[in-house]
C-alpha cells in the first residue's frame, strides 16, 4: 500500500509503523494516496493560533477569541476545546465551561495579513485555489506532479510543513476525489491532520453518517429532512432521486448526489462574492426601535463603504437580527434599481425592520446587499413615491469625494439625510 512519511516526505510501497528513513511515526498510507488530487486545507484554530504566534506567553493557556460577555465565541484553541468550548457558543457559556480562559477580541486585519501569506503558499503550488474563508481553501493539484516532481499528497505535506515552520500556523489536510469529501476529510484528524477518502472507500465511509454531514445542511434543512424521515445518509440513499427532487426541489437532487459521494463542482479560483454586509452584537439586548435604527444606519454605512471599495452593486437588501435566545431572524426584499449606496440600504432595511411584528429585544443587527453585480455607475433616481432619491444619491457621492480627499472623518452623513 502506498505510504508517505509526513516528516521527511519519503515515499514507500508498503506502510511500516515508523519511517525507515527518519524513524518517526507520522506515516500516512492509503491505496489511492498518490492518485488523488482534490484537497481541502483548513488551518487549525486559525485566529487563536495567530494570537499565540504573536504572544508566545499564551502558548500553554486556554484562549478564546470573541467579544465580551454578550457576544459569541469566534474561535478557540484546542486547550479550551477540551473544556467544551466551541465556535459560535455564547460567550457566557464559554466562560462557565472554561473560567481560566484568556479572552481576546478579534483582530481581523492581522488575521488577513497572515492569511495572505498562507494564500501565497497555496498559489505557488497550484493556480487552482478556491478560498472559502481566511483560514481554509480548496486546491486542485491535478497535473502538478511533473511540475513539482512529486504526487499531490507529497506536495501537500510539504506545503503544510512550510506554513508551520515559516509562518507559524498549523493546518490539516483532506485529500479526496471531490470537494465534498475533501472538506469532510480535513476535519477528521485535527490538529496537524492528513486524512484521505478514496473512491473505493467512499460508500463505506458515508454509510452511517448523519444527514447533517452533507454540504449546506443546516438546522432548518436538517429539521425538514427529519420530518420526511431522512435522518441519515442511508435514509437518503434508500430514497429515489426523483422523490427527493419532488419534495425538496433542486436541493433534494443535490443531497441525493452528495449522499452517494458524487460532487461535480469544480474548484474555481476567485469565486464570486455573493453578499456584502456588516453586523454588530450589542452589549445589552435592545428593543427600542429608534436605538435599533441608529445602529442600523451605522451598519449600512459600513456595508456600503465595502460595496463601493469592491466596485459592486446589489439588487437585494437583507436585514439580519438575532433574538435574545440566539435564534436568527432575517428578511430581504428586491430593489427596483440596483444600488451600492448607504441611503438605499438603510431606507430599505429600516422598512423591513418596521414591518416586523416582533418587538424584540434583539442582541444583534446587521444589513447588507446580495444579488451582486459590477457597479454600472448609475445610482437610483427615484420615482413619484420618492422624488428626492436622486438628490440624496448626489449628496452621498459628494460626501464620498470629500472623504476620499480629506480623510474618512472629514464629513459624516447623519440620520437626517436618510429621514428626508
Amino acid at each position: 500500500m502506498p505510504a508517505l512519511c509526513r516528516d521527511c516526505f519519503a515515499t514507500f510501497e508498503t506502510s511500516p509503523p515508523r519511517c525507515p528513513r527518519c524513524g518517526r511515526p507520522r506515516m500516512l498510507a492509503h491505496p489511492e494516496l498518490f492518485s488523488l488530487s482534490i484537497a481541502h486545507i483548513d488551518c487549525d484554530s486559525f485566529f487563536a493560533s495567530v494570537e499565540k504566534l504573536d504572544d508566545p506567553s499564551l502558548a500553554s493557556k486556554p484562549l478564546i477569541v470573541g467579544g465580551g460577555t454578550r457576544g459569541v465565541v469566534t474561535t478557540c484553541c484546542y486547550i479550551a476545546r477540551i473544556a467544551g468550548v466551541r465556535s459560535a457558543m455564547p460567550m457566557f457559556q464559554a466562560r462557565k465551561l472554561c473560567p481560566d480562559a484568556v479572552v481576546i477580541p478579534p483582530r481581523k486585519e492581522r488575521y488577513a495579513e497572515v492569511s495572505a501569506l498562507i494564500r501565497a503558499k497555496f498559489t505557488a503550488l497550484t493556480p487552482l485555489v478556491e478560498p472559502l474563508s481566511l483560514d481554509e481553501a480548496f486546491l486542485d493539484l491535478t497535473g502538478t506532479e511533473r511540475l513539482h516532481h512529486a504526487p499531490p499528497a507529497v506536495s501537500l505535506a510539504r506545503l503544510v510543513r512550510e506554513i508551520e515552520t515559516e509562518i507559524g500556523v498549523t493546518a490539516s489536510i483532506g485529500l479526496a476525489h471531490n470537494k465534498f469529501l475533501a472538506k469532510i476529510a480535513s476535519d477528521l484528524d485535527k490538529p496537524r491532520g492528513f486524512s484521505v477518502i478514496g473512491r473505493a472507500d467512499t460508500e463505506a465511509f458515508l454509510r452511517d453518517k448523519p444527514a447533517s454531514v452533507l454540504w449546506g445542511v443546516g438546522e432548518a434543512t436538517r429539521a425538514a429532512l427529519a420530518r420526511a424521515g431522512l435522518r441519515t445518509l442511508a435514509d437518503i440513499r434508500r430514497t429515489s432521486k426523483s422523490a427527493l427532487e419532488g419534495r425538496f426541489g433542486a436541493t433534494g437532487a443535490r443531497l441525493y448526489d452528495l449522499a452517494h459521494g458524487v460532487d461535480h463542482r469544480k474548484i474555481t479560483p476567485d469565486a464570486e462574492i455573493k453578499s456584502v454586509s456588516h453586523e454588530t452584537t450589542f452589549a445589552k439586548d435592545i428593543a427600542d426601535r429608534e436605538e435599533l435604527e441608529n445602529i442600523l444606519w451605522t451598519m449600512c454605512e459600513k456595508a456600503a463603504d465595502r460595496m463601493k471599495a469592491k466596485g459592486l452593486q446589489g439588487r437585494t437588501v437583507v436585514l439580519k437580527l438575532r433574538r435574545a435566545d440566539f435564534s436568527a431572524l432575517s428578511r430581504q426584499t428586491r430593489l427596483d434599481e440596483p444600488s451600492q449606496l448607504s441611503d438605499t440600504l438603510f431606507r430599505t432595511s429600516r422598512a423591513l425592520l418596521a414591518a416586523l411584528p416582533e418587538k424584540g429585544p434583539f442582541r444583534l443587527i446587521g444589513a447588507g446587499y446580495t444579488d451582486l453585480s459590477p457597479a454600472d455607475g448609475n445610482d437610483p433616481m427615484g420615482d413619484l413615491l420618492d422624488p428626492q432619491a436622486g438628490a440624496r444619491s448626489k449628496a452621498e457621492r459628494a460626501a464620498d469625494a470629500i472623504r476620499a480627499k480629506y480623510g474618512s472623518d472629514a464629513i459624516r452623513l447623519g440620520r437626517g439625510m436618510a429621514k428626508s
